[in-house]
């Protein structure tokens, strides 16, 4: 059974930093890659595949950072010089590759006031 568990989001002033984690089990990001969205309309954030490349979207270039963690399963997103338009749940995503199976998690709530 894949599962997939998010951490660390909470309330923060604007230009500070969180670091989100997504505990991943049942599937293994160093084969499968993974993502993280945010919001109602999952607006996708960043990506890293199984060897380590990370791709960002322009709104969070710069500012944020996913790592992956293989030896205990674990992704990381580092927000740092948060904004207010970054507030929003975040969610992380995987896929079991060759499949078109797709795994969320619960999502995290992130608050980044003025």
């Amino acid at each position: 059974q894949v599962q997939l568990v998010e951490s660390g989001g909470g309330v923060v002033q604007a230009g500070g930093s969180l670091r989100l984690s997504c505990s991943g089990s049942g599937i293994l990001f160093s084969i499968n890659g993974m993502g993280w969205f945010r919001g109602n309309h999952r607006e996708w954030v960043g990506a890293i595949t199984k060897y380590g490349e990370t791709s960002y979207a322009d709104s969070v270039k710069g500012r944020f950072t996913i790592s992956v963690d293989n030896a205990n399963n674990t992704a990381y997103l580092q927000m740092n010089s948060l904004k207010p338009e970054d507030t929003a749940v975040y969610y992380c995503k995987t896929g079991l590759l060759g499949t078109l199976r797709k795994y969320w998690g619960q999502g995290t709530q992130v608050t980044v006031s003025s």
